[in-house]
C-alpha cells in the first residue's frame, strides 16, 4: 500500500523530514517540503511558518508560489515535490493551478488525522481532502512506510 522511494528520493524525504524538526524546533508545525527539478536538482525547500499567525505559510504553498515566479510551465510539469505529508486542499489547488508535476508525501492526511485523533487534538477548520480529490490530474506517490514513524514521532511531540 506505501510507496517504495529509490535511494535519491530518500535523500530528498530526509530532508523534508529536517525541515520538519525545524520547523518544531521553532515552536510550529512540523512540515517540510523540497522542489526538485527534473535534472535531480534541489530548486526550492522550505517548512512550514504558521506560528506567526498567518495559516497559509505551508512549504507547498510557498513552492508554489516560488515556481510560478521562477520556473517555465514545462519546468513546473518536469518538477516534483517531495512532503512530509500530504498536501491539504489549500495546497493541492496551488500546486495544481501552478501547473507542478508530481508529489511524494511521507504521511498521508488521512494518517496524521487519525494520529490527532489519537492524541485527543480536535479536528482543524479545513477537511483533510487526499491531493487527488482536489487536483485529479497530479500523479501522487505515498505513503512513505520507512519514515512514517519518524513523523509521528515530529506531529506527536508538537501536540503536547
Amino acid at each position: 500500500m506505501g510507496y517504495e522511494p529509490s535511494a535519491d528520493e530518500l535523500i530528498h524525504l530526509n530532508r523534508c523530514v529536517e525541515l520538519a524538526a525545524e520547523g518544531l524546533e521553532s515552536a510550529d508545525e512540523p512540515f517540510g517540503s523540497v522542489l526538485v527539478a527534473a535534472s535531480g536538482e534541489v530548486l526550492f525547500e522550505d517548512r512550514n511558518r504558521v506560528a506567526g499567525g498567518d495559516q497559509t505559510r505551508h512549504p507547498e504553498f510557498e513552492i508554489a508560489r516560488w515556481a510560478a515566479a521562477h520556473l517555465t510551465p514545462s519546468e513546473r510539469a518536469a518538477a516534483t515535490v517531495y512532503t512530509s505529508g500530504e498536501h491539504c486542499p489549500m495546497c493541492s489547488a496551488a500546486h495544481g493551478w501552478v501547473g507542478l508535476g508530481r508529489i511524494v508525501y511521507i504521511m498521508s492526511s488521512r494518517q496524521l488525522v487519525a494520529l490527532r485523533t489519537e492524541l485527543g487534538v480536535p479536528p482543524g477548520p479545513v477537511n483533510a481532502i487526499p491531493i487527488q480529490e482536489v487536483a485529479p490530474g497530479i500523479r501522487v506517490d505515498g505513503p512513505v512506510a520507512a519514515l512514517e514513524a519518524t513523523m509521528r514521532d515530529l506531529h506527536t511531540r508538537a501536540c503536547a
